[in-house]
């Protein structure tokens, strides 16, 4: 930069001559001209207004001028500049006005569209089949209990005649809350809230209980850590067996339509005596598929039958245990998984689809539930 001189021209310097700034809007003018967008034009505005441009550096020598030079100078870079700022103000509204007519049609919304053409969302299978189910007790005079996730040992083992050295009570099959010493778990069934119930309300007692259970289970295709159970309990002077199977009839046609069949086999669970499991005849051959020379069936591995869960007469020392007087009363009660029931509702294979969280099996599954 030149410094003071009362002799010094200022059309001698290179930036300040009137080619120079001529130039610097010839080039300033044209590239915003030809700038495309608004980013282009912003780059153009840098390279021919910016602090590094021509103009910006013509106007710097302006402090070296002397007074009666300095005017001139002055009024010709402040036109170099006004000339590339008219220019790119002209183009920015042009650019503006075409980005703003783009965005309307490219962003139009049809208001004359179907209202239901997005898919709306729903309630979880296990959700709506637990619902179900409680409406069918309900309808035969049936209450619905709950009791907490978090249990003491004596609800969820003792009272129900599983004695310590049960292998249920061992860590690979129960989840401890810490210490173990502390007698805490997470219920392994819903089976606790059966002396809840007794203990709040007596005999004679009817209750269903759905619920979330908790076991040491790896996540396969047919277990999990965490599924759901419903279990039930009747307790009243002079049920049977025969009470028994028939509640479990009804439950099976509204579950899986009125053709449904039972049946009981002999079994063993501590807190029921005598114990039967419970299965369902195959939905899918009615079990024909178990006959000599029958085509086989993958649902029920041709054995005509599948099975859904276990059942007895509520064991004597379990009523004493809830304050019931078991040489007057007598019960029963049953457990199945609502997962395997919802399963064999819709013939799925794999536990998994039900709470990895794919919609498309979750509305599939809650529009038929």
């Amino acid at each position: 930069m030149s410094g003071p001189n009362d002799s010094y021209d200022p059309k001698e310097v290179a930036a300040l001559s009137d080619d120079a700034l001529a130039t610097a809007v010839e080039a300033g003018v044209a590239a915003i001209n030809a700038a495309g967008d608004l980013d282009a034009l912003a780059a153009a505005h840098t390279a021919h207004l910016g602090v590094r441009s021509p103009v910006a550096l013509a106007r710097r020598e302006l402090g070296a001028l002397p007074p009666q030079a300095k005017a001139d100078a002055g009024r010709r870079v402040n036109q170099a500049i006004s000339a590339i700022t008219d220019a790119h103000q002209a183009r920015q509204a042009t650019l503006e006005k075409e980005r703003d007519e783009r965005v309307l049609v490219e962003e139009a919304v049809d208001v004359t569209l179907p209202w239901d053409r997005v898919p709306q969302g729903g309630r979880h299978p296990l959700t709506l089949i637990q619902e179900r189910v409680a409406d069918v007790f309900i309808g035969m005079g049936w209450e619905i209990a709950e009791g907490p996730e978090v249990e003491a040992a004596w609800y969820n083992f003792d009272a129900l005649n599983i004695p310590p050295s049960h292998p249920a009570r061992e860590t690979q099959d129960t989840l401890w809350l810490d210490p173990p010493s502390s007698g805490v778990l997470l219920r392994t069934q819903t089976s606790p809230v059966q002396i809840r119930a007794l203990l709040a309300r007596g005999a004679p007692c009817y209750v269903a209980v759905p619920g979330r259970v908790y076991r040491q289970e790896a996540l396969d295709a047919t277990h999990s850590a965490v599924f759901h159970q419903l279990e039930g309990l009747a307790v009243d002077e002079g049920l049977t067996m025969a009470d028994l199977k028939g509640t479990l009839d009804a439950l099976a046609r509204a579950m899986f339509g009125p053709e449904t069949r039972t049946r009981l086999r002999p079994d063993h669970y501590p807190f029921t005596e005598p114990s039967a499991d419970v299965d369902l005849q195959c939905w899918v051959c009615r079990g024909a598929s178990a006959e000599p020379g029958a085509e086989p069936c993958k649902t029920c591995r041709s054995e005509g039958w599948v099975e859904w869960g276990g059942s007895g007469m509520v064991h004597p020392v379990v009523l004493a245990s809830a304050g019931v007087d078991p040489q007057r009363y007598t019960g029963f009660a049953f457990g199945m998984g609502l997962e395997r029931t919802l399963m064999s509702r819709h013939d799925m294979s794999d536990i998994r689809d039900l709470v990895e969280g794919d919609v498309r099996v979750t509305a599939a599954l809650g529009r038929e539930a």
